[in-house]
């Protein structure tokens, strides 16, 4: 059974702002809506839903961020998306679905809105600016899955780990990163002695500095010239679309 976050008093709807999407809808639709929306607080490695599950609600992440992954048959995992306070996290509901292939799991636990799923589609049958909204970071999330496609065929690992603690380094606007080398390899779809030898490549440049599941990004600016053009193609296609 899929976890869907637990309920927080700690949110508040004025804290739905600080979505970017539910920031962008014009003040007639998000006063129609902030009623609907319903604070809830995620854990790391939390699954908000399974592969093939029924989706009941959307999410809106304002301090988490969710993983969309894929896994194989043979349990092996590999990260297609990344959503944040950018986004949101069901797009399969308003496409025409109300299952997906993929795995959404918490990468960052954090605060995010949930809506109900008849509700969200309710407001997008309307029209206007909210429909406009979901369809363009719709593009923009294929981009970044398109993107990380290529990036997963074509790219070093140590530039894939790069462009991946650079998304996450956006998302958590913190220098200070709680994770381990196996959960980074099921991110990537690489074995975890992968990840740790591009690992000490980056600390030994003095990029990072990683112990006991704790990585500290000590100079972006580097990590910002080591990566592949795969990041900055999502940026701006993300800035683009969405501003």
């Amino acid at each position: 059974m899929a976890q869907k976050g637990k309920g927080s008093n700690a949110a508040n709807k004025g804290e739905a702002r600080d979505n970017h999407l539910l920031a962008a809808l014009p003040a007639d639709a998000f006063e129609r809506l902030k009623v609907h929306l319903e604070p809830i607080s995620f854990s790391l490695g939390e699954v908000v839903y399974e592969s093939g599950g029924h989706m009941e609600y959307v999410y809106f992440p304002t301090t988490s961020h969710i993983s969309l992954l894929y896994t194989m048959i043979d349990g092996s995992t590999a990260e297609m998306g990344l959503v944040g306070q950018e986004g949101v996290v069901g797009i399969a509901l308003f496409m025409g679905g109300e299952t997906t292939p993929n795995r959404a799991m918490v990468q960052g636990g954090g605060q995010a809105f949930r809506m109900k799923a008849k509700t969200m589609l309710d407001e997008f049958k309307r029209g206007g600016e909210f429909q406009h909204l979901m369809l363009r970071y719709t593009q923009a999330l294929i981009t970044q899955i398109s993107q990380t496609a290529v990036c997963n065929r074509l790219h070093s690992v140590e530039q894939r780990l790069c462009r991946w603690l650079l998304m996450t380094h956006d998302l958590t606007q913190s220098d200070e990163l709680q994770m381990t080398h196996e959960f980074i390899s099921h991110m990537l779809g690489v074995r975890r002695e992968g990840v740790t030898m591009a690992a000490q490549r980056l600390q030994e440049m003095g990029m990072i500095s990683y112990v006991r599941g704790h990585i500290t990004i000590l100079d972006r600016q580097q990590l910002l010239a080591h990566v592949c053009e795969c990041y900055q193609v999502v940026k701006d296609e993300h800035r683009r679309l969405l501003g």
